[in-house]
């Protein structure tokens, strides 16, 4: 059961913290019900950067409500269009809405494409402050390190019990 555990521990973040990081990636919960079914409340949505030329009709994105501002929604783009100025613009919707938002999704708003998604993970984000989480990643991490050296000194223990060489196994079989 220990095992099991631990392994779901890692499991977990290496999905919500590892993954991400090494892959350029920005995890988000997923707190209204806008894109259910494929994005249903609690899931963690992982974002990586893209620029907006690449982004194809039928992507998910997250995008900042006002450019420089913490707020970010994830929608599916449904079009595009350009402005007199040449900027792109894309056209969103949450898939459980009947409407297009509002507004369109400047360049400067994108903060990229959903990578992937993991569905109740974001609960956890949502119940936990930032501080938190990584409190709980540093405590999960040194608690691997902890067991791992754990498991290195009794190997090491028993390694140093055993008789090695000739000599040894002479003197284990002359005790036997």
């Amino acid at each position: 059961m220990g095992w099991v555990v631990l392994l779901v521990g890692v499991a977990l973040v290496v999905v919500a913290v590892l993954l991400p990081r090494a892959g350029g990636g920005t995890p988000d919960a997923v707190l209204t019900g806008s894109m259910t079914p494929t994005l249903p409340v609690g899931t963690l949505a992982v974002t990586r950067p893209v620029h907006v030329d690449d982004v194809q009709v039928g992507d998910v994105i997250t995008y900042q409500l006002v450019s420089g501002e913490p707020t970010v929604v994830t929608h599916r783009v449904v079009g595009s269009r350009r402005t007199p100025a040449g900027e792109r613009e894309l056209l969103t919707k949450g898939d459980a809405n009947p409407t297009l938002d509002r507004d369109p999704v400047k360049g400067v708003q994108l903060r990229g494409r959903v990578w992937y998604a993991v569905p109740h993970l974001g609960r956890m984000t949502g119940l936990l402050s930032v501080d938190q989480r990584r409190l709980g990643v540093y405590g999960l991490g040194g608690g691997l390190a902890l067991y791992a050296l754990a498991m290195l000194a009794s190997a090491l223990r028993d390694h140093r019990s055993r008789p090695h060489g000739r000599a040894g196994r002479r003197a284990a079989d002359v005790a036997a």
